[in-house]
C-alpha cells in the first residue's frame, strides 16, 4: 500500500465519469489540444510529442494508460503539463484528459486509503480517495502512473 495522499491543493479533471486529482505542484500547466507528432514505437497510450515553447514534450492520454474505451477530442480535451520525477530524474509530460475541472483544497479528513479492488486504475498510482460532495475524486500519484521502463521507451524514441 502506498502511502496516504497528504491535504492540499489539487487540480481535478474527468476522464469518463471518473474524477481525478493531481497535486497542485505537480502541474506545471493546462494547454488546449494541439497538434501531436506521433513516434513509431511506443506503447499505444502515448500519442506522442509535442513542441512546447521550443521544449519536446512526450503527451500520453490518460484514458488509454487506464485501460478507457478511447473518446473525440472536443473543445473541453486539454493537456496537463506535469513534471514527474522517476529513476531519472525529473521530466515534463503532457496528459491528455478530457476536462479540467477545478482546483481544489483538500483536507487531510477527506482523505481514504485507496481500495484493493474496483477501480480501473492500478492501486499504486493512487495516493488516495477525496470524499467531497457526495463524490470520490481518485488522487493520483502522477510519478507513479508511468513506469521507469515506460518512461525511458518514451524519452528515448522521441
Amino acid at each position: 500500500m502506498s502511502e496516504t495522499a497528504s491535504a492540499g491543493k489539487y487540480l481535478t479533471f474527468s476522464l469518463g465519469e471518473e474524477e481525478y486529482g493531481i497535486g497542485i505542484l505537480k502541474v506545471k500547466e493546462i494547454i488546449g489540444m494541439m497538434p501531436i507528432t506521433s513516434v513509431p514505437q511506443t506503447p499505444s497510450f502515448v500519442k506522442g510529442v509535442i513542441n512546447l515553447r521550443g521544449k519536446v514534450i512526450p503527451v500520453v492520454d490518460l484514458r488509454l494508460k487506464f485501460a478507457m474505451p478511447p473518446a473525440e477530442y472536443t473543445e473541453r480535451t486539454c493537456i496537463i503539463v506535469v513534471e514527474i520525477t522517476g529513476s531519472t530524474g525529473s521530466l515534463l509530460m503532457g496528459c491528455v484528459v478530457d476536462s479540467v475541472s477545478e482546483v481544489l483544497n483538500i483536507k487531510a479528513e477527506e482523505i481514504e486509503a485507496s481500495p484493493t479492488f474496483g477501480s480501473r486504475v492500478h492501486t499504486e498510482y493512487i495516493l488516495g480517495m477525496a470524499k467531497m460532495d457526495g463524490r470520490v475524486k481518485i488522487l493520483l500519484d502522477i510519478d507513479r502512473v508511468l513506469t521507469s521502463e515506460e518512461i525511458t521507451s518514451i524519452t528515448s524514441a522521441a
